[in-house]
């Protein structure tokens, strides 16, 4: 049920009605006629821009077509009233029935109350974390992956056929810095005395990695050339720190449906076929880029290079995708993977880079609208950075990792349900300050213990009523008399209820799931209002006494905001919480 979308439905009928009563012209398009809460909630319960949206193709007055299309839906039972504001908005009030019905709805669906079919079966790729399997993921990380992962949950709730995605960057020199760094680490396992030189990788993580390859290989590489151990040495080192992020993403509850190795494009044809393809369209040329604008460096020298023509889809300027000695840039594997995912027939991609990327975007888009033909889209969502603090200050805690703060760090600190909900209290693109004291404080101002302690009361609620004998499984609230909420403050709550299935639509469209966290927030608050009112209203508590039938019709409601709050958490990755402690 999507009480927005029926009302909707119910306008564009209207529509037709006066089309053919000769009230409108034919042919009008009303894919922008929307039905949405007005701005001031004193105005009504919905309001439409249909009228302003058909006044000037129908070559007619805004509220000349209002006035006729308020005396169509007035036939509505539904509709109690439909007046005009304004220029021609249409402000709509309901039935209390119809919000009573709202209740019934979430009971007889349960948690796939809400779920869309707003992607209708399109294939997505959500690609997210892909940090350099170089070292344990940190805060940053952190951030990225449950962003991406609450936005790959959100579009699959949506009606989208979603596949979570992580590229192992294992085709670098960063890898061959790390292969050094866990050869130091053998050595010092054999007892040796070593020294990280700069561009290496010094952390204690690498200790476990170093004495593994040890009791794996023995003394073998010892004395060794490098020409001998790098290569065996990368691979090992890049499986055992990718084993050490599976189990970083695991404690925050994140599992990727494929890995896909960036060092499977490399020696296989696939760059250059990639690549080909690009040159068959005329969109590789040798030639010498601008130089860039403002200071120009000292060693900058223009020089002929082998380059994309990124500029004739949107970009700056056209972008390098071979080096001076004939190497990739970093650029030319990228464009090959992207090409992959194209060529696996996904209709929409989703990348999730931190801040630090925000180059690259452009040229990335231009390189996939190249490969596809403009047939698949790709978003790309930067995250902002995270700053933590902690009795007021900027809080450093890291016990292994030398200069950052890791992910296994954050969860030991506050455990998992908290960081996720927190990492999505603000907009991907904001920066984000966690602070220990606030998420751990039972106050109005955490929202995540706001909104667990509004399920955990629902929770408690259904404890105490079937210890005083009332039936309160979901097949018998279902059945309650609704139509006994009929209190303001009731059907106020009921209003908001009836927003998730919008909210869930408008979230997955713009690819923004902290506005789940921020709709969440607002149902708890609604809640608890209700709750705080009943302690001194004695007929708004959830719980009558003497009075099964009326108990039953209070308690659906409080089961129904239980049911949308576990919806919208599952969606966030949090888990419900029963009782709070």
């Amino acid at each position: 049920m999507n009480l927005f979308a029926d009302i909707r439905t119910l306008v564009l009928t209207a529509l037709d009605t006066m089309v053919a009563a000769g009230d409108l012209p034919r042919g009008l398009l009303t894919d922008n006629v929307t039905v949405e809460p007005p701005r001031d909630a004193a105005h009504g319960d919905m309001a439409t821009n249909a009228a302003m949206v058909l006044a000037k193709p129908a070559r007619m007055k805004p509220r000349d077509i209002a006035e006729k299309l308020a005396a169509q839906l007035s036939e509505d039972p539904r509709i109690t009233s439909a007046d005009v504001a304004g220029p021609g908005f249409l402000n709509l009030r309901l039935a209390p029935s119809v919000w009573q019905g709202v209740a019934a709805a979430v009971l007889n669906e349960g948690t796939d109350f809400g779920r869309g079919t707003l992607g209708a079966g399109k294939r997505v790729d959500v690609e997210y974390v892909s940090a350099n399997p170089t070292g344990p993921l940190h805060v940053g990380h952190t951030r990225g992956a449950v962003f991406g992962d609450a936005l790959a949950s959100l579009l699959a709730f949506a009606g989208y056929d979603v596949t979570r995605e992580y590229v192992i960057n294992d085709g670098g020199s960063q890898i061959d810095a790390l292969a050094r760094s866990v050869y130091l680490r053998y050595l010092e396992a054999h007892g040796q005395e070593v020294a990280f030189p700069d561009g290496t990788y010094p952390g204690d993580y690498l200790i476990p990695v170093g004495q593994k390859l040890k009791e794996t290989v023995g003394d073998r590489y010892i004395d060794a050339d490098e020409a001998v151990w790098l290569d065996p040495i990368r691979n090992f080192a890049t499986d055992e720190m990718m084993e050490l992020i599976r189990a970083d993403l695991a404690l925050l509850g994140v599992k990727m449906d494929k890995f896909f190795s960036e060092k499977s494009l490399y020696d296989t044809g696939k760059i250059e076929a990639c690549l080909q393809k690009l040159d068959d369209m005329g969109l590789i040329y040798t030639g010498t880029l601008e130089p860039p604008k403002g200071k120009l460096p000292d060693d900058w020298e223009a020089r002929e290079q082998t380059l994309f023509k990124s500029t004739d889809f949107g970009d700056d300027q056209d972008r390098p995708i071979k080096k001076n000695d004939g190497s990739w840039t970093y650029f030319a594997p990228d464009i090959a993977y992207h090409n992959d995912k194209v060529e696996r027939g996904f209709d929409m991609l989703i990348n999730v880079f931190g801040a630090d990327h925000g180059g690259y975007v452009k040229r990335m888009k231009a390189a996939v609208h190249a490969l596809s033909g403009g047939r698949v889209p790709l978003d790309i969502k930067l995250t902002q950075l995270v700053k933590l603090f902690k009795n007021g200050e900027e809080f450093k805690m890291s016990k292994r990792a030398g200069n950052f703060v890791t992910l296994r760090d954050l969860i030991d600190e506050v455990g998992a349900d908290v960081t996720r909900f927190v990492m999505l209290t603000r907009k991907n693109d904001a920066p984000l300050d966690f602070d220990f004291d606030k998420v751990m404080e039972q106050s109005r101002e955490n929202p995540v213990f706001y909104v667990q302690y509004a399920h955990a009361r629902v929770a408690s609620v259904l404890r105490k009523a079937a210890d005083a004998g009332i039936a309160v499984e979901d097949a018998a609230l279902k059945s309650a008399d609704l139509g006994k909420l009929d209190h303001d403050a009731e059907l106020g709550l009921l209003r908001k209820i009836a927003e998730w299935p919008r909210l869930v639509e408008t979230a997955a469209r713009s690819n923004e799931p902290h506005r789940v966290a921020f709709y969440l927030y607002e149902l708890a608050g609604d809640f608890h209002g209700l709750w705080n009112r009943g302690n001194d209203e004695t007929q708004l508590r959830f719980i009558q006494e003497g009075d099964v039938a009326t108990s039953q019709a209070k308690i659906a409601l409080a089961r129904a905001t239980a049911i949308v709050i576990a919806a919208g958490l599952g969606i966030l990755g949090v888990t419900p919480a029963q009782e709070m402690r």
